[in-house]
C-alpha cells in the first residue's frame, strides 16, 4: 500500500468559459497546490480575459486554447474572478 504524500498532491479544476463561466463554482481543499485551467469555446466579448484582485491573476483566453492559472490555497475563503468587463462571476471556495 502506497503512503499518501501530501506534497505531491495536486488539485486541477477545469473550467468551460462559455456564456459564463461552467462551473461557476469551484471548491478547494486549503494547503494542496491547485490550479484552474479555463477554456473559452465561445466567442462571447468580454470572456476573452479572466481576472481575479482576491487570487492575483489576469490571463487572457484565447478561443478554444486551454489557459492554466495557479491559484493560492494558504487560506480558506471565498474568492471571486470575473470576465474582463465584470459582467461574469464565478467563485473560489478555500476549504
Amino acid at each position: 500500500m502506497e503512503d499518501f504524500n501530501m506534497t505531491t498532491a495536486k488539485q486541477n479544476v477545469n473550467v468551460e468559459v462559455a456564456g459564463g463561466y461552467n462551473p461557476e463554482r469551484v471548491e478547494l481543499q486549503q494547503g494542496v497546490p491547485a490550479t484552474i485551467t479555463f477554456n473559452r469555446t465561445n466567442a462571447q466579448g468580454c470572456l476573452d480575459v479572466v481576472h481575479s484582485t482576491d487570487l492575483g491573476f489576469n490571463t487572457d483566453l484565447p478561443l478554444n486554447q486551454p489557459q492554466t492559472v495557479t491559484v493560492p490555497t494558504d487560506k480558506a475563503g471565498e474568492f471571486s474572478f470575473s470576465c474582463g468587463m465584470d459582467m461574469f462571476f464565478g467563485k473560489v471556495i478555500v476549504k
